[in-house]
């Protein structure tokens, strides 16, 4: 273990936060802890809700894409997956940014609190990529279709604010955005707990099943595009902070 994520305990909510920041940036690792410590909750009768945060700047600015091997994004799907199937309910406190793989993991949770300043952007088509972390299930499933595929192809920032408005966030925090997230989260587990499960297991079940097949054709279609130019030119546009020139090679 690295000791990128810890867990801590605060009224029947597990407050489950990531150490890498201030960007956050995820690998298989850390994502391997991460299940863990979900699953971990789920086999504690203390707990009821987990509330998932990060420290830091922002709350995941995505996967570090320069070593991405398609063997890689396979092991970090399989880890994710686990966040999709736990049986207690999770809310994300989103802090700063939510980038790419950042903003699926926001959306693996079953609520996100944010703050208006928050930036959300599903950017893949920006680096030359395809999206992932089951964003083809779960981003038209909190914005609707067109709305999905409007942020997919534009890769546009979405501010807090109108996270909120278009469904992307749920409540919008103008202090701690982590005290806002454990206050939903104590609500959520002031309820009977064999129910909670109960109604989560009921309510995600179609969706599981759907992130099971959208990651494995998430993670074809990265693959597919791992070695191309515009990928190389995407990725390295991005850490330049300039325009990427695609050529469509």
């Amino acid at each position: 273990m690295t000791g990128c994520v810890t867990t801590t305990l605060a009224e029947r909510v597990a407050v489950i936060e990531i150490h890498r920041g201030p960007n956050n940036f995820f690998d298989e690792e850390l994502l391997r802890e991460l299940s863990e410590a979900v699953l971990a909750a789920d086999e504690s009768p203390d707990v009821r809700c987990v509330v998932l945060c990060s420290e830091g700047k922002h709350f995941c600015a995505g996967a570090d894409l320069r070593q991405a091997t398609p063997a890689g994004i396979r092991r970090i799907y399989r880890h994710a997956f686990a966040l999709f199937t736990g049986r207690r309910p999770i809310v994300a406190a989103v802090q700063g940014a939510a980038v790419g793989g950042g903003l699926g993991l926001a959306l693996a949770a079953d609520f996100r609190v944010t703050r208006p300043d928050a930036r959300f952007s599903a950017n893949f088509a920006r680096l030359g990529f395809h999206h992932g972390f089951g964003l083809s299930v779960t981003l038209p499933a909190a914005v609707g279709m067109q709305r999905a595929l409007e942020l997919l192809y534009t890769g546009r920032v979405v501010s807090g604010t109108e996270a909120q408005q278009i469904g992307l966030c749920d409540r919008l925090a103008e202090g701690d955005v982590r005290q806002a997230a454990l206050g939903l989260a104590t609500e959520i587990a002031g309820s009977a707990p064999l129910s909670l499960g109960a109604i989560r297991a009921t309510m995600r079940r179609r969706l599981v099943a759907d992130i099971c097949a959208a990651l494995d054709s998430e993670a074809e279609a990265q693959s597919a595009l791992l070695g191309t130019a515009d990928f190389a030119e995407g990725v390295s546009a991005s850490i330049e902070r300039r325009t990427p020139a695609f050529t469509g090679a």
